[in-house]
């Protein structure tokens, strides 16, 4: 595993973002980790956050335009991008929408930059693609062509059916997901770390149980 990716779960353990322990998912399953990304809560924690994604982002070799942050965890978070984009050479327009259209001052549901060319949606993880969906929709309905998803955490988790919640996006909207980890990652980081036995057993017993192919 790429020292980019340790780096990034190191500072999620640090932070108190990713826990290990018995979690109820909202799936219902019991998970022995939980990532909440709403816990980068401080100035330092977006910025170096930031940071991470636009590495992820520009590794891929995706071509994009702009950004779009889904209200509410995308708006930070591709303001964040945003920022650390511009700090290594690559200025790029972001937006984001409202839940509800205003209908006095600029109105409408977007803020930010016109949605133009080619826009990377920036979201913490993927559930059950809600979000994914609107913002697809909304981007199209501005004229603008959704070209991918950026996300911190892939879980390779199966939803209602065998494909992930990833893996479906991917299929209904023919868009790659980058993520910055994956669970493999996370399974690898462990494995590489003395007094980890017993997570990383009951990660793999989740893994084997819950997780796409």
């Amino acid at each position: 595993m790429s020292a980019f990716k340790e780096d990034f779960l190191s500072f999620a353990i640090e932070r108190g973002v990713l826990l290990f322990g018995a979690f109820k998912t909202k799936a219902g399953r019991v998970s022995p980790y939980f990532f909440n990304a709403g816990l980068f809560n401080d100035g330092l924690s977006l910025k170096r956050l930031g940071e991470f994604y636009a590495k992820a982002i520009l590794d891929s070799g995706l071509a994009f335009d702009g950004l779009f942050g889904p209200a509410y965890k995308g708006i930070p978070l591709a303001a964040a991008v945003a920022i650390a984009l511009a700090g290594l050479g690559r200025n790029v327009p972001f937006s984001y929408n409202r839940k509800e259209a205003k209908d006095h001052g600029e109105g409408g549901v977007i803020v930010g930059a016109p949605l133009q060319g080619r826009i990377l949606i920036v979201d913490d993880v993927i559930s059950a693609g809600t979000s994914v969906r609107e913002s697809v929709a909304l981007i199209r309905a501005a004229g603008a062509e959704p070209c991918g998803v950026a996300i911190a955490l892939d879980r390779q988790e199966r939803g209602t059916g065998e494909l992930s919640a990833v893996q479906e996006v991917s299929r209904d909207y023919g868009l790659p997901v980058i993520p910055i980890v994956r669970l493999d990652d996370l399974m690898a980081y462990l494995a590489a770390r003395a007094g980890q036995a017993e997570t990383l057993a009951a990660m793999r017993a989740y893994r084997e149980r819950y997780g796409a192919a």
